[in-house]
Parts: C-alpha cells; structure tokens; sequence
C-alpha cells in the first residue's frame, strides 16, 4: 500500500514537457518523449515527476494559457499517450503531479469564447471578470493596474467592455464567485486522480478571490504591496485574500476522498507569515518555499532561510519543499557565477543583457550549483528539481530575439528578457540537430557547449553532475524520514554544518579556504575532499 505521507520527503523532478523529449520530431517535448525517459528518472532516483502544463493551448505563455484542463494538447499527444505515461512512471515507481492553472484560462476556451459572444450582463461573462471601462464613452480601462508581464491588466472587447488579466491579454482571469467555475475546477482535479494522478501544483495559488469593490486602489497605491510586501491581513484585491482558503477547503475534501489522498503544492508568493495556511492539512497541504531560491551565494542568509522555513513547516504541520530552480527563473548554476550582490544574485540584470554581462564564471557557478543541490537534499523536507539542474546547465542567456517565444519579452522589451533561456530543449546526446532531444531540430536554439553537457556524455563520467545527482539521491533514500535537523556550532561563518538522525553529517563550505571535515565516512561530496572540504563544495559524512 502506498505511504500516504510520501511527498513529506519526495525527490521531485519538474519536467517542462515541451523541452525534456521529442518522440515525433516535430521540434516539440511531447507525452511519448516522457514516457521513452521514465528509465533515465528511475536511474536518476526521484521519487515524483511534476509536469508543466501539457493541456491544449495556443502558448501565449508556455503552455500556461490553457483551452482544455480536461484534455491533452495534440501536438504533445492523447489521454491515451498520458495513461500510458502514467503506468509506465508508477512501474518505475514514480508518483506524478500535475500543474493545475485556476487563475486564469486561455481566451480560446470556450468559456471565454462563449462570454465574447455574450452580451454585458450574461451568466458567460460571469464567469470572468467584466467591467465597463472610465470615462464618458468608457475608452478608459476600470483601473489603471499593471499586469505582471508589463502593460495593462485591462483588455477591451469590441463591445466595449474590459476583462481582467493579471497575466497575457490572451489569459483572462476568472470569477471565483461564481458557482459554476468552482464546480468546474473539482470535476477536474477528479478527471486527472481518476487517471492515476498522484498530485497537483497550484499555479499562482494565491491569486484566485479578488475584491472588486469601489473605490479601488491606483497602481501607484499598490505598486510595493507585492510578493513578500503584500499586506497580513489579506486585504490586497486580487493577492493572497483570507477567502482563497475557502476553496482550497473546498479541494482537499476532494483529495481525502481517494487513498491515499492526493496532494498538492501551493506556488504562492506570500509573506512567509501567511504560508503555512497553505500548507495546512485543511487545505493544499504543502506550499513553495521560494527563500533559497532568491538568496545569495551567502552560508549566513541559507541558514535564517533554512531556519525560517523549518518553523513554518512545524506551523504548518506540512514538510518544508526546497527549490534552486524552475522554468519560471535564471537556472541557478548562472546565478551562482555571477557577482553576488543584491542587483545580479537572482540574474535579473544578466537577463537584461545578451548573457555576456555581468561576466559570467560558469566553473565557478557550477561548483557552487553542484555544493548548493547536496545542501538541499540533505535538508528534512521535499525538493523540488528542475530539468537540466542534474547536467549542470546553465542559462542559455544569448538566444536571439527572433527566437523568443515568452510574453514577458515582448510586453517589457528592453528590460526583461523573459524566461526562454531556462526552457531550451535539454541535450542527451553530444551530436545530432537537437542533441538527442528529438529526431529533429528543437523549438528554441541550443547552444554548442549543450554537446559537453549532454546525458550520454556525462553517464561516461563518475565525475559528472549527473553522477552526483544519481549519488546523492540513492543515499538520500537511506536517512531516517524523521524531519529533524541539528546544527552543529563551528568556528567559521562561513561554514554550514548539521546534522540529520542516523549520524549523517552535511558540510557546505561558502568559504574560499577549505575546511577540514569530521572524522567519518564520505558518502558523497560535491567536488574531491583529499585535502578537506575545498571552497564551495559539500559534502555528507556519516559517523
């Protein structure tokens, strides 16, 4: 019988559907693609695979823009592709969680098509969120709010009227007031657990409810309350509002009704205060911890993270989730090798650029990436692994714009260059058009270093970073799932050490000196240890 407490302590591999294998050639990841890899991801030793979106949509914003929650989109394959996937993950062993995308659908679904079709007023348009526009004639949008890929949150409709969009124009928001968009969402969790899915992540979990009421607050009175600056008694509009909770209530009764229950993860950027009720057991259950993710090469900052987040999981009574990268951020072997200060830790102002500056020291982040991901598994919780982190990539950084396939580019050129640079197809193999990906050329350019980097290449090597994922993760398996951690006190700052039940010991040295080790045996370490534990490395010792 399945643990119904497996995610607790999960290795989970986030795979973009569209950049982790083509099976038909068409330049697309697609279902079939997974499915010929499910031996490469029981080798690797995760225990889950979370999918992007793999629904039918136009890609006005990789996939995040869906026309059918209940269905597959044809260019990546069929709901027969997906069962088949299924089965072949869950006989490797390997549960799967799905993305689930309730803020918003894609303007093709027939909701909304529906609703343009509909006249002001009608039950369609209700079921988003409609509003006359200012001014005389009501050219003006409702409100002058900024969506999060730049321009406007507002679209007008030849009739006249706007509809809200957070995101693209081309992903309308919903109305969570209405019934009918509620019963909508439950038939579809339970369509995919019918099918044997085992979890859901909870795109922008914190966006749901809004509160439309007069008189509504400027851009200018809302531009700071964002992310970790949002308001703690749930009174922004449209983020992280107190009745989000009511649904989520609403969802895990879903869950419980399967066994074992299935999970969730809520993607919510929240002050870490409001977290836990996420990931309460009333509700998703888990929720994101983002905390290392934005924090600096620095052994002081991933401490207090590590610190804040073991309190909130114990608040929560949920298990801490730890992530260094996904599709939505610079991968963090780039971030890594950048200067680390407050402007370039993150690589915001990398990404400004054509990936030449700030300069970039790849060895460098990659020994810091490699030294970074050891930290993270030895830590109680789940962590979360984007595709390509097990290879050592870095950023494609200098796609051409010709290329670029992501609305943050086009609705903030010149200022953001978006987040194409972390999906490029992954390279398995050091030659062919797509490096292995597919019979033929991949959706976004690969670069030539991508043949050093390649899955064939790096199994031939015991040195690699993908052995060392293989490495980490097999001995991962053998620690006690008891969620406790102890630091042990040394003499240097820049020093992280602690321990785990069963005499397992993790050592991370920020420092540029290296540092001896305690007395014990290596089971893994993320560069030699010959001569102690050299600069950026870790590594487990078990005494």
């Amino acid at each position: 019988m399945t643990d119904p407490n497996w995610w607790r302590q999960a290795a989970v591999y986030q795979i973009y559907p569209r950049s982790f294998a083509d099976a038909d050639g068409d330049g697309l990841g697609d279902i079939k693609g997974i499915t010929s890899r499910v031996s490469y991801l029981k080798n690797l030793g995760v225990d889950a695979v979370w999918l992007s979106p793999f629904y039918p949509s136009e890609l006005a914003d990789g996939g995040y823009d869906v026309a059918d929650y209940r269905n597959v989109d044809p260019r990546l394959g069929s709901l027969e592709d997906f069962d088949e996937m299924v089965a072949a993950l869950h006989s490797a062993g390997i549960k799967i969680i799905v993305d689930i995308v309730p803020n918003h659908t894609s303007d093709q679904h027939e909701w909304f098509q529906e609703a343009l079709q509909a006249p002001a007023g009608s039950a369609a348009r209700d079921r988003y969120i409609f509003r006359d526009g200012e001014g005389p004639d009501g050219s003006l949008p409702p409100t002058d709010w900024q969506s999060v890929f730049g321009g406007p949150a507002w679209h007008q409709t030849p009739d006249g009227q706007w509809y809200l969009h957070l995101f693209a124009p081309e992903q309308p928001d919903l109305n969570w007031d209405n019934p009918e968009v509620r019963e909508d969402f439950i038939k579809t969790l339970r369509f995919w657990s019918d099918r044997g899915v085992d979890g859901f992540r909870i795109d922008v979990a914190h966006a749901l409810t809004k509160d439309l009421s007069e008189p509504l607050p400027t851009w200018d009175e809302l531009r700071h309350l964002m992310h970790e600056h949002l308001p703690l008694d749930g009174t922004h509009p449209f983020w992280d509002r107190d009745e989000v909770h009511e649904i989520y209530a609403e969802w895990r009764k879903v869950f419980n009704e399967y066994d074992p229950p299935r999970t969730a993860v809520a993607e919510a950027w929240v002050p870490r205060p409001r977290r836990p009720r996420y990931a309460s057991a009333e509700g998703l259950g888990q929720a994101f911890n983002f905390d290392l993710l934005e924090a600096a090469w620095d052994a002081e900052e991933f401490r207090d993270v590590i610190d804040d987040n073991l309190k909130l999981s114990a608040e929560s009574g949920a298990s801490s989730t730890w992530v260094l990268s996904n599709h939505d951020v610079v991968r963090h072997a780039t971030r890594y090798g950048l200067p680390q200060d407050s402007e370039t830790k993150n690589g915001k102002s990398w990404l400004m650029t054509d990936g030449q500056e700030p300069e970039l020291d790849r060895e460098l982040g990659v020994r810091r990436a490699r030294a970074a991901a050891l930290l993270l598994l030895a830590l109680p919780g789940s962590t979360y692994m984007y595709q390509g982190e097990e290879l050592g990539l870095h950023e494609v950084g200098d796609l051409p714009e010709e290329v670029m396939q992501d609305p943050a580019f086009f609705r903030n050129r010149g200022i953001e260059k978006g987040r194409d640079g972390c999906r490029v197809p992954l390279p398995w193999t050091p030659d062919g058009p797509s490096y292995g990906f597919g019979p033929g050329h991949a959706h976004l350019p690969q670069p030539e270093w991508f043949a050093d980097a390649a899955v064939s290449v790096q199994e031939e090597d015991p040195n690699s970073t993908l052995a060392l994922y293989r490495s980490a993760l097999e001995a991962r398996h053998k620690m006690q799932t008891d969620e406790s951690l102890e630091w042990v006190a040394t003499d240097q700052p820049a020093v992280l050490h602690f321990t785990r039940p069963g005499g397992w010991h993790s050592i991370t040295n920020f420092s540029s000196e290296a540092v001896p080790l305690p007395q014990g045996t290596v089971v893994v370490a993320s560069a030699p240890t010959n001569g102690g534990l050299p600069p950026n490395a870790t590594a487990w010792v078990q005494i």
